[in-house]
């Protein structure tokens, strides 16, 4: 059976086993069982800390897993990644004190708090800078206040945090992360189908279908407002002057597409979900 490491807790915890279950496969019933046994999708399922996947999935010890692209990095695992998830988003930034870093290499010989040790440092190591890391598993925004640290590494959203401590965001972004599928053996037999399925998870959720009736003379001007994937399905309609259309159409852009189609004179447009997907 497939090995999946999936996370246990955390913000990709709930998504990951919602999307494994839109993908089609049976996880746990109960919240505190470690493993759950897939047999009619020949998978089997490891519930486990969003930090240790990466180390268990590069020993090989699981075959695949879903974690984030920070923790994947910050592990020093032999996974790597094999295809962005598009959830758990998050971008890591660095922030001091204002007025005392003004660039990249200001850090030099200071002491850097963060969570993320081996992402932050092979970061700095890449720019040729080198910094005294302190390793924090919680509260890295209070580091510089409680005088553990000169400036600290960490996820930023609206950065409000950092400013209540007296911080302000320095330097380049050091990462955009998103969660991933990860793998040390991406050929290994069953992965290529879990990738299929969370990809067609990724596209019903990203697309619709839209179905609308026009006049054939405008066909060339509509196709150019909703061209599908590869094109989209026109069919003939009773009265030969009018053909029905259907085409995948991204979820964002729905209500322009539909008043465009409007304007140029289709009727009858509705929008369907997608529920899933192979393409």
């Amino acid at each position: 059976m497939l090995r999946i490491a999936v996370p246990n807790k955390g913000s990709l915890s709930e998504t990951a086993a919602h999307m494994l279950a839109e993908a089609g496969y049976t996880g746990r019933r109960d919240p505190r069982a470690l493993t759950s046994a897939d047999a009619r999708n020949g998978v089997e399922f490891f519930y486990l800390r969003p930090r240790d996947i990466a180390t268990y999935v590069g020993s090989g010890a699981l075959d695949v897993g879903i974690t984030g692209r920070d923790l994947l990095l910050d592990s020093g695992s032999e996974a790597r990644e094999i295809q962005a998830l598009d959830f758990g988003g998050s971008t890591f930034r660095f922030a001091a004190p204002p007025n005392t870093v003004r660039t990249l290499d200001d850090l030099g010989g200071m002491r850097v708090a963060t969570s993320y040790p081996g992402l932050v440092g092979d970061f700095l190591a890449r720019h040729g800078v080198t910094a005294d890391l302190i390793r924090l598993d919680g509260a890295v925004e209070s580091a510089v206040r409680l005088g553990v640290a000169d400036a600290v590494a960490d996820v930023v959203s609206t950065g409000a945090t950092l400013r209540a401590q007296g911080l302000e965001i320095v330097g380049p972004v050091i990462l955009e992360s998103t969660a991933v599928l990860i793998s040390a053996q991406p050929d290994r037999p069953g992965i290529a189908t879990l990738q299929r399925r969370l990809q067609g998870v990724l596209v019903a959720r990203q697309y619709v279908l839209m179905d609308y009736d026009l006049p054939r003379e405008l066909l060339a001007r509509a196709q150019a407002i909703t061209p599908g994937l590869e094109s989209p399905t026109v069919s003939p309609l009773a009265d030969s002057g009018w053909v029905a259309v259907r085409a995948m159409v991204p979820r964002a852009d729905v209500n322009h597409v539909m008043d465009e189609l409007y304007d140029l004179g289709a009727r009858a447009i509705l929008v369907g979900s997608i529920h899933a997907a192979r393409l």
